[in-house]
């Protein structure tokens, strides 16, 4: 039985483009066993009409505070009695700020200040927006006063642009409502709170560039989204995070320390820089395993050169996660495989080869997931089993993620049991 099952949630939908999404979590609140009440903002009714949410919901959707009907009998006292969570998304910039400053001009902020139920938030909204320090500072304001904010994620956004702001989505909100008691906690970190308090893990993400000549290089297909999804979920589990990012990566949760590079020799130098204090590494970038022996300083031209092939001769690359494991520095290394065949049986011989901890591995031949998508699908294979994750939001993996390696490393990190 779900653990939404019988409750009463109260639904609040505000005016953001991911409100074409809350059809699809009304329905999956309610077959999870949920009772959904939606109550809307005015400018939600420009991208969702109240006629389909009552419709998925059963119950007339509710917007005016104003309402003579309704408020004859107090209703919204009446609402902010019968719902045992309320949960506003999308919520935007707004909305959020409306709550942070314990304004109520209307009937879904009035909701918020006079129910006693747990409140969750799921922020949506353009990418600057969300990293407008006036938008972090209203977030860190409703934590200190108990909401537990649930994403956004990183994505493809409705504007064009692609970065943290999109809606948690709704299998992702259903299930974080479900598996937390709903503490206060910062974005993204339900179910993580403390977890690694007084822990400083370093991550590596994206890919590396090694350079041709001037203008051309050898890369691959790495976002970098996995490894900054675990940063961020790290540092919503109360650890002190270093972020060595390569090229391209998007821009990181300010409390993060965030070293960039370029080349797998740039990585190598800056982890190892670093390295002092790490009690847990995650190498989740997708570093090149060599370089062009010989760059020259000039763009290389076709001349005389037209109609032949050309040969680069390739050097190896140190391996960075290799030689973190064998300084021993570091209590905990846990590494990534990418593979495309033999998933399982190429990753437990990293974890052997490379004496590691642990290592996560994804099948990046399956184009809806790893590389170039917000989704993901691995298995965690360590030395005493493997716990696969089935395909879900990169943020919604990495929260799993750290939650599993604090359990199984809870003796070498000298952590609490979980």
């Amino acid at each position: 039985m779900s653990e939404l099952s019988g409750q009463n949630i109260l639904l609040g939908v505000s005016g953001g483009i991911a409100a074409y999404k809350t059809p699809m979590l009304v329905r999956g609140l309610m077959a999870a066993g949920a009772n959904v009440q939606v109550v809307m903002t005015a400018n939600a009714s420009r991208f969702v009409t109240p006629t389909t949410l009552q419709a998925v919901s059963g119950r007339p959707v509710r917007s005016d505070l104003w309402d003579a009907e309704a408020e004859a009998a107090m209703g919204h006292i009446e609402l902010a009695r019968w719902a045992d969570q309320i949960l506003i998304a999308p919520a935007t910039a707004n909305v959020i700020a409306d709550l942070a400053r314990g304004s109520a001009p209307d009937l879904l902020s009035t909701l918020c200040l006079a129910t006693a139920a747990p409140i969750s938030i799921a922020p949506a909204m353009n990418q600057h927006m969300f990293q407008h320090p006036a938008v972090g500072e209203n977030l860190r304001r409703l934590a200190d006063l108990g909401y537990c904010l649930i994403g956004p994620e990183y994505g493809d956004q409705a504007c064009g642009d692609h970065g943290p702001g999109r809606m948690t989505e709704p299998e992702d909100l259903i299930r974080a409502m479900a598996d937390t008691q709903l503490e206060p906690q910062r974005a993204g970190s339900v179910g993580l709170a403390g977890l690694l308090t007084g822990q400083h893990l370093m991550i590596t993400t994206g890919p590396t560039r090694e350079a041709i000549d001037p203008v051309r290089y050898i890369s691959n297909h790495s976002s970098g989204l996995q490894g900054l999804a675990l940063a961020e979920a790290a540092l919503d589990a109360g650890a002190s995070v270093t972020l060595v990012a390569g090229p391209g990566v998007p821009a990181c949760h300010p409390d993060i320390k965030r070293l960039d590079v370029t080349t797998a020799q740039d990585m190598y130098a800056a982890v190892h820089q670093h390295l002092e204090h790490v009690s847990l590494f995650i190498g989740v970038a997708a570093v090149a395993d060599y370089r062009p022996q010989d760059v020259p300083a000039q763009k290389m031209k076709r001349g005389d050169q037209a109609g032949q092939n050309l040969t680069l001769s390739l050097v190896e690359n140190p391996d960075i996660i290799a030689s973190v494991a064998q300084c021993g520095r570091v209590p905990v290394v846990v590494g990534f495989a990418a593979e495309t065949e033999m998933t399982l049986e190429n990753a437990s011989l990293k974890l052997t080869r490379k004496k590691l901890d642990a290592v996560i591995v994804n099948d990046v031949s399956d184009s809806t997931i790893g590389f170039n998508s917000d989704h993901n699908a691995v298995t965690l294979v360590h030395h005493n089993g493997q716990l696969p994750f089935e395909k879900q939001s990169k943020q919604a993996i990495s929260r799993h993620l750290i939650t599993a390696l604090t359990t199984l490393f809870k003796d070498k990190l000298n952590l609490e049991q979980p």
